[in-house]
């Protein structure tokens, strides 16, 4: 046996094997199409203390007891609509053995990857790095490097999902060493990392390859709340061959290193892959639907609308007398759950260093306290919710000095501090039982429903207490967050939680599997945000993409308009002073809220794509379409001031423009409209000046 045939009815994997090779990735592709040619590029990457690369280079390609890894055995495993290879392969000088696990969802053209590491020698091991998924079948056997594009993303506060491209080939890309004639290695390669904590911190762990002159690509992403890595690494010039490896922490980037006595395992976290055959949009859908059935399922299927106090509202300061005319205004909108967010336990107006005990302040809420806040929140029809920051502890709090000091990430034997918090060690008992505590009590005691945990600093490559390294420490850690998370969601199953991370500085499928919805951005001005909603879906399902709406009190319609259109084009996230608002403002937010309530439906089922290409916080004109099964939506962003210029819309087959329905907001202009069935273009001209949104339904 040479080869192992696997996957489903969308997805097709071929499988290489022999005695004097390791284990290869040969094929990845859509199911009925299938390359011939064997790959180069060892399923897994092993890097290990004393062993190294077979090529000196920085990148993690030729690792030496990845070079030597030997096919062992496999079997496959189905389960409820779940198909599983499972791959076993050994490396004799060393005594490490590897299983990697190949998992692949029914009727979804995507895997998940992750390998687990055991040292069955009689000597110990240190791992340097462990990839969760390599594969160097990139290109299919008629395609040339020239022609391949890498999408990938920078992410930063308020600056998030700001997406590029560039051709491989080029000098920007993997560049050029040698004539094709010389068979020789390169040492190219383009990588993203993300350190520490903030897993989205700087860029994505998503990113995609694609052909425009076949149609052939591939999207990928690190399912980590941490530490990352993906390079995209030229490999032989000759028959050019491209490598895409992924994984968690390594020691060149994060201080990771693990040491494996005998009869110890490591294993990697999880990563997956999608393909298409309809560019990197198809493979950015068939990467929704991959994420859909890797998550648990949502609470509240319906999604309902949510209304958070701080943006562009109170922003930090919430007092009875503040909250309880917005939350009236709130319920007048017909939103079902009411969040107070930061400030609601500071007694001395310093919100920020005083987090950790999260007891009500009683100087805020002083008649009644905070229970009647909670109260009239649901007196007025709505679900109560708090903000939250579970996994820091304020300086000025006392649980600073009530907790021990192995309940801290600690280096040295000093906690770590940043900005005046220091962080919980979710590995110490100590840790689990005060967060566990703060959680029961806020739901069983005050009713709480929905929970924003927010996570606004974070602690560096991570902690040395009880760890082989600083970076082994964080690992740690960032699967002690996801147990516990677990455990919250399996007490409280009730719960909506939303993951706010100082906006979307975690916004990965390791939490965003277990968690109802993420924050998009923390931006606050309205045009800026724009773009920012229309690239999250290649991050996100859009029912899980929040985005902010806050409409203020004196706006424009049409500028009120344009807050909710991004609001309505993912999960709608509605703040501002709706409590000053004239009625004709209100009107207007609570026909956005409305409009919400009728494409909700559709949202929880539809799949992104870009007329125009992925968004830049530069362009004249913003476009996301939604498509599902009952309707294509359209949303259309005219930032900039002044007067605009018709736009055309290329639109995907199987999608017409000619019957087109505006579905927010109704009671503005409507654009003018022209389907040019030929070239398949609908041709949009807005009636006004400044800036102006619309929601459009196709079909």
């Amino acid at each position: 046996m040479t080869s192992i045939r696997w996957g489903n009815t969308q997805i097709g994997v071929v499988i290489g094997i022999g005695n004097d090779r390791p284990v290869t990735m040969d094929s990845l592709d859509v199911a009925g199409h299938e390359r011939t040619s064997p790959s180069r590029q060892p399923l897994v990457e092993l890097l290990v203390l004393g062993e190294g690369r077979m090529l000196n280079n920085t990148r993690f390609t030729s690792t030496g007891v990845g070079d030597r890894l030997r096919y062992v055995d496999h079997r496959t495993v189905s389960d409820d609509g779940i198909s599983r290879l499972i791959i076993e392969q050994h490396d004799d000088v060393t005594g490490l053995a590897t299983t990697t696990t190949l998992t692949a969802y029914a009727e979804v053209a995507a895997l998940q990857a992750h390998s687990t590491v055991r040292n069955t020698s009689g000597d110990e091991q240190i791992l340097q790095m462990v990839s969760s998924l390599a594969l160097g079948c990139v290109l299919d056997d008629d395609e040339s490097l020239d022609d391949l594009v890498l999408h990938s993303a920078q992410n930063s506060w308020c600056a998030e999902s700001r997406w590029s491209s560039v051709r491989l080939r080029t000098d920007e890309g993997l560049g050029r060493i040698a004539p094709p004639d010389w068979d020789i290695e390169s040492r190219s390669y383009r990588a993203a990392v993300s350190t520490s904590t903030w897993s989205t911190g700087t860029v994505l762990p998503t990113a995609m390859i694609d052909n425009p002159a076949t149609g052939r690509a591939l999207a990928w992403q690190i399912e980590h709340n941490g530490a990352w890595r993906w390079e995209v690494d030229g490999r032989w010039m000759g028959p050019d061959e491209v490598a895409v490896v992924v994984g968690g922490p390594n020691d060149v980037d994060h201080h990771w290193t693990v040491r494996l006595g005998p009869g110890e395992e490591f294993t990697t976290v999880p990563a997956s892959v999608a393909v298409s055959r309809d560019g990197w949009q198809g493979a950015v859908a068939a990467l929704t639907a991959h994420r859909r059935a890797l998550r648990r399922p949502l609470v509240r299927p319906d999604l309902p609308v949510i209304v958070n106090d701080y943006m562009n509202a109170l922003m930090g300061d919430p007092t009875t007398e503040k909250l309880l005319p917005l939350i009236d205004a709130a319920a007048e909108t017909g939103a079902e759950y009411f969040c107070i967010d930061a400030g609601w336990y500071d007694d001395g107006g310093h919100w920020w260093p005083s987090v950790g005990d999260w007891q009500p302040s009683t100087t805020r809420f002083p008649d009644g306290g905070l229970q009647r806040v909670l109260d009239h929140i649901r007196d007025r029809g709505l679900l109560p919710g708090l903000w939250v920051e579970p996994e820091v502890i304020g300086v000025k709090s006392p649980a600073a000095q009530r907790l021990p000091d192995a309940a801290f990430l600690q280096r040295y034997g000093r906690r770590i501090v940043e900005q005046e918090r220091s962080f919980l060690d979710l590995r110490h008992p100590a840790a689990r039982a005060h967060l566990d505590e703060v959680v029961d009590r806020l739901v069983d005691g005050y009713g709480v429903r929905f929970f924003k945990f927010d996570y606004n600093v974070t602690p560096g490559p991570g902690t040395d207490r009880d760890a082989f390294s600083v970076g082994d420490g964080l690992l740690q850690q960032n699967r002690a967050q996801l147990d516990w998370l677990t455990g919250v969601r399996d007490r409280h199953p009730e719960l909506l939680i939303e993951n706010c991370s100082s906006g979307a500085m975690r916004m990965d499928y390791a939490l965003m599997s277990l968690l109802e919805l993420q924050s998009t951005s923390d931006q606050m001005d309205p045009a800026l945000y724009a773009p920012i909603a229309a690239a999250a879906p290649a991050s996100l399902t859009p029912e899980q993409a929040g985005n902010w709406a806050y409409p203020q009190p004196g706006m424009p319609p049409e500028q009120i308009a344009f807050c909710l259109v991004t609001g309505l084009a993912g999960r709608l996230y509605l703040s501002g002073h709706l409590n000053r608002m004239s009625v004709e403002e209100l009107a207007l937010v609570r026909e956005g809220v409305a409009a919400y309530e009728g494409l909700r439906a559709d949202l929880a089922q539809a799949v992104p794509f870009w007329p125009l290409g992925l968004p830049t916080s530069l362009d004249a004109v913003v476009v996301l379409g939604l498509r599902s099964p009952a309707a294509t939506y359209l949303y259309v962003w005219f930032p900039q001031p002044g007067e605009h210029a018709a736009v055309s819309l290329p639109l995907p087959v199987g999608v017409e423009g000619g019957a087109v329905e505006t579905v927010y907001p109704r009671s503005l202009p409507a654009y003018e409209q022209e389907w040019e069935a030929a070239d398949r273009v609908l041709r949009v001209t807005p009636k006004v000046t400044g800036p102006t949104a619309r929601v459009l339904r196709l079909g």
